[in-house]
């Protein structure tokens, strides 16, 4: 009997709760008040800037077909696919037949098909700017994050669109780029190109072949990001590389070394190899860029698309000749590695730290949406990696935070019976155009003003008490009190 009973009472006992004891996912960036704060201000510059232009905003769903984003690269070798989060129920349905769907990985498939499922209702040139999440399944590192935002903006047309949207787009950026809070230190360089030069210049040596074609530009790519170590691509037979300046990559990134050089095209490397010394110099004007290549022996002008490419570039840069003088070079270098840009490029990069890679790119694209819809829609964009900019400033020390309220005021509660008049005070306050804060509960006014320093609240106001007339403002900064009124008062 007495067994029975003490199992009765373990029964009686509550199961201790299992604690998770979280933690930080690696790659998905999650920021305290007072940095997201900071964050939103970059967002409300970056939306006001992209406004003033005339850009629309738009919003499209977190995921897309994966059929769709797969063809994004449209050569079948992009290593997109390597990087996607696919989106599958936990407890699918045996049988089940919906769509494969996947996070976007940026905001160029969602936007080629929202431009052809809306085209009847949009109006042309479509400006938009859209500044959301993408996704993708990298190694998290320093300025790299799985879950990040974008900012971008597009200018699509229908058959053409005029070349001085590519001018637009730089000149957009180094607006945003001088006015973000933080950023007014950094030393920021837009670096334009033209793909049509380099096209035309593999034109004029006889290289056709469209595989060959984009594993040479997204070499030259890699020339800016990696130095001395031009990557040429795995296929030594066919595409040749040496040891004197070449590094062969295979498919995983590894160094591959050919073990013959018998049926490497010699000429073609040298070919490139000029190339490549013309890439090395920023040219600050479209005279300099013109005088560069015309003059050069190594490249013949008379090729129809290498001529296109460097009239294409000096326009761009004459238009944007009102910016600082270096705020906007032209660097061959910048081919961009996927091959649905067939115009202008652009990379930004810090001065001062190149290595860290570039913070906002793009460029021009004939139709990118030709698999959605049976119109010609050429645009030419650039997109802000929001979440990589702002974590390196982040991290420098130089956002400035300005507390983790974004309450002008807040208002003491001295008792109960007093809640009534503090909040008809709260209410006139924001019809004036002021945030507040009422205090939680009665307290000592140490305790008030205590919590409003740690928020980062910078007015403390007290209604009358007994015999008081007006209301009272006291200035934690400057440690001013004055008299006033809920209608008059103003935050100076």
């Amino acid at each position: 009997m007495s067994e029975i009973k003490d199992k009765l009472r373990m029964s009686d006992k509550k199961p201790k709760n299992r604690i998770y004891k979280p933690k930080k996912i690696s790659g998905f960036p999650e920021w305290l008040p007072e940095v997201k704060r900071a964050e939103q201000k970059w967002f409300d510059e970056i939306r006001r800037v992209f406004e003033s232009y005339g850009f629309c905003p738009i919003e499209t769903p977190s995921v897309e077909e994966l059929d769709a984003i797969n063809a994004k690269g449209g050569d079948g070798e992009s290593d997109a696919d390597k990087e996607i989060y696919v989106i599958e129920r936990l407890h699918k349905q045996e049988g089940d037949k919906e769509s494969r769907l996947a996070l976007h990985f940026d905001q160029t498939v969602p936007l080629a098909r929202y431009t052809a499922q809306h085209f009847n209702d949009l109006v042309f040139p479509f400006k938009r700017y859209q500044m959301q999440r993408v996704w993708r399944g990298e190694r998290p590192q320093a300025g790299r994050f799985r879950e990040f935002y974008q900012c971008d903006i597009d200018v699509i047309n229908v058959d053409n669109l005029p070349l001085h949207f590519d001018a637009e787009m730089p000149a957009i950026i180094w607006e945003i780029l001088s006015s973000l809070p933080g950023m007014e230190n950094e030393n920021i360089q837009i670096r334009i190109s033209n793909r049509k030069i380099l096209m035309g210049y593999l034109q004029s040596i006889g290289i056709t072949d469209n595989k060959k074609i984009i594993k040479i530009t997204r070499a030259i790519d890699k020339l800016a990001k990696q130095g001395n170590q031009h990557v040429i691509g795995k296929d030594v037979d066919k595409f040749g590389g040496d040891n004197n300046g070449f590094i062969l990559l295979d498919d995983k990134g590894n160094i591959s070394t050919p073990s013959t050089r018998s049926e490497i095209d010699t000429e073609i490397i040298e070919n490139i190899t000029n190339f490549i010394e013309v890439t090395t110099v920023k040219y600050n004007s479209s005279d300099e860029l013109e005088d560069a290549l015309t003059n050069n022996r190594h490249f013949d002008t008379s090729n129809q698309m290498l001529k296109e490419g460097i009239e294409e570039l000096a326009f761009v840069m004459d238009q944007l000749s009102h910016l600082p003088e270096g705020a906007v070079v032209a660097d061959l270098s910048i081919v961009r590695g996927l091959d649905y840009y067939t115009g202008t490029v652009y990379e930004t990069v810090f001065t001062d730290d190149p290595s860290y890679g570039s913070i906002c790119s793009g460029g021009r694209y004939d139709d990118l949406a030709s698999n959605y819809i049976n119109k010609k829609l050429p645009g030419v964009g650039i997109s802000i990696g929001l979440s990589r900019l702002f974590d390196r400033i982040r991290l420098k020390g130089n956002l400035p935070l300005s507390g983790i309220s974004p309450a002008d005021i807040l208002i003491t509660l001295p008792s109960e019976e007093a809640r009534p008049t503090v909040m008809e005070a709260a209410q006139q306050l924001r019809k004036n155009g002021l945030n507040v804060e009422t205090f939680h509960s009665p307290a000592k006014d140490k305790k008030q003003f205590a919590y409003a320093e740690k928020k980062g609240i910078r007015y403390i106001w007290f209604i009358p008490t007994e015999g008081e007339a007006n209301h009272s403002v006291k200035d934690l900064t400057t440690g001013d009190k004055f008299s006033t009124t809920p209608q008059d008062w103003k935050a100076k």
